[in-house]
Order: structure tokens, then sequence, then C-alpha cells
């Protein structure tokens, strides 16, 4: 697969975290118009059916009697597993201490880029990542009152989990996949059982199919769903899955500015503060590696081969 230029590289980096961003300001709207379940499956299930359009024509890459059992396990952890355990949780916590426990990802994702994909693993982006967690814990800090659910906490780290380990399966099979019909796979079938389990334990008549709800849903399905999860694993694919994992620790970031403007939060000193730690994060994981600076000092093909890693 062609490598991705610094340029490109950073277009799709700045797309996904504005999409991704978006998404949590923009769900907050629409959940009450429609059940949590329902909800993530509809718009996976969507999202997956606007890819299939585009993966139809690469029908032969499709390989699905021999990639039936990893589009599975994909869609149980990067879609039933991630959005399912997300939308429950909320309701038994602070969407803010929720979404710091979902963010563990990152650091979640050098570590197991570490042990399973032989990703380099040294004191700076060690120091990154917990840095970039850190500021998501201080933006996040003003929803921490109250009484904290057990349940809620560990389906906010479960969720989080999910997350990694699903990255991870993908970065690990994607020679044998193609990468249009992994993402749509997954989303299809993720939405399948989101909305199977949806219709187990929910009403579909409690959906209030209002103009912004479904609005809402559109641009969900199309931007954050089939749009947002393509560029990620793009992203992955053509990179440092550690490296590409510290970037989502901006998403609190912009989600947050998002809710300022949509939902009237007002800014606050831990907001800057935190903004502060993430910035340094993503430099410190970005720039502080050894191989980078290995590059320097290596024979031209070698140098070539750094520079594309």
């Amino acid at each position: 697969m062609k490598k991705l230029t610094p340029k490109a590289t950073l277009w799709l980096v700045l797309i996904l975290v504005m999409v991704w961003g978006i998404n949590w300001p923009l769900t907050k709207l629409a959940l009450p118009d429609t059940p949590p379940l329902f909800f993530s499956g509809m718009r996976t299930l969507l999202g997956g059916l606007i890819l299939l359009l585009f993966a139809l024509r690469h029908r032969k890459t499709l390989r699905f009697r021999q990639n039936a059992w990893t589009y599975l396990v994909l869609a149980i952890f990067n879609i039933a597993g991630y959005y399912g355990l997300q939308t429950i949780g909320l309701r038994y916590l602070p969407a803010g201490l929720f979404s710091t426990l979902v963010f563990l990802q990152p650091i979640l994702l050098g570590l197991f880029s570490w042990l399973w994909l032989g990703e380099r693993m040294f004191p700076m982006k060690v120091i990154g990542l917990v840095l970039g967690f850190g500021g998501v814990i201080v933006i996040s800090s003003g929803g921490m009152a109250g009484h904290l659910s057990v349940l809620g906490i560990v389906l906010g780290l479960a969720s989080g989990l999910c997350w990694a380990l699903g990255t991870i399966y993908m970065k690990k099979k994607s020679k044998q996949l193609d990468s249009i019909w992994a993402v749509t796979m997954q989303l299809i079938l993720g939405g399948i059982m989101l909305n199977g389990v949806g219709f187990a334990t929910e009403k579909w008549s409690d959906i209030h199919w209002t103009a912004s709800f479904i609005a809402i849903l559109s641009f969900i399905s199309i931007f954050v769903i089939a749009m947002g999860w393509m560029i990620y694993f793009k992203l992955i694919d053509n990179g440092d899955a550690g490296t590409v994992g510290s970037y989502t620790f901006l998403i609190p970031v912009l989600s947050t500015i998002f809710s300022m403007v949509m939902l009237k939060e007002s800014l606050t000193l831990t907001f800057v503060a935190g903004l502060v730690l993430i910035a340094g994060s993503v430099y410190l994981v970005n720039t502080a590696s050894p191989r980078k600076q290995g590059c320097r000092t290596a024979k031209a093909d070698e140098t070539q081969s750094c520079t594309q890693a």
C-alpha cells in the first residue's frame, strides 16, 4: 500500500479529530430523541451501508470465507464493544469522567503496539502518553463530582479496551485485508449486533423522528462513522499505531470546544491546563523517537525505510 506523505497525514489527522470531536455534543443532542443502543446501531449500520456502495466496486478483495472470522472479531471489539458499552455506560457516570476512562485507549494502544506489534517504546513516548491522559483527566475533572458507579467505571474502561484491542487486531491483520472491506464489514456486522440487542431491550417506538434527529443521524453516519473510521484505519495502517493513538487525546479537547458553542458550556481554567498537557503529549510522542534520530545517520536506503515507517 502506498504510504501517506506527511502533509496528507496531517490533513487526515485534522479531519479525524474534528469529526470525532463534534460527535460527542451531537450525540448528546440526539439522545433525548432515541434509545442509546438503537442510536448506536443505526449510525454504525448506516455508515457501513454507505461504505458498501464504494466497496462493491472491489468485490474480489472481500474474500469473505477467508476473512469472515476477522470481520466478526473487528465488529465485536470496534463496533459492538466500543459503541455499545459506551452508550450504556453514559447512563451510570458523568460524561466527563466516562470520556476520560474511554480515552485511556491511547495508552493501551501504545502498550499493546509495543507488546504485539513490535513498535518501539521509549521513555519520552511513555511520558507523552501519560501526559496526554493526564490532560484528559484535567479537562474532565469538572464532571467527576458526585456518586461514582462501579459498573459505570468498568464499562468505561471496557469501552476503551475494546477500541484498543480492535485497533491492534486490525493493524495485525492489515496485510490480508482490503481496508474498505474491513471497515465496511465491521460496521455492518456491528450495527446488526447493536440493533439486535436494541430490539431485545429497547422500544423502536421511543425514537422521535424529528428533523434535528434525522440531520444528526445522517451527519454522524456519513462523516463520523463511514469517513472517520476509514481515515483512522488508513492512518493506523500507514504509521506507528501508538503515535496515531496519541492524537486521539485531542478529541476531548475539540469536543469541549464544540460543546461550548453548541451546548453553551463555559470555558474553564482546567480546560486550558488540560490543553497544554495534551499539546505536550502529542509533541513528545511525535518528536522524541530514537528511530527518527537514528535515521539521520543511516544509509540512504535505510533512511527511506525509516521516514516511511
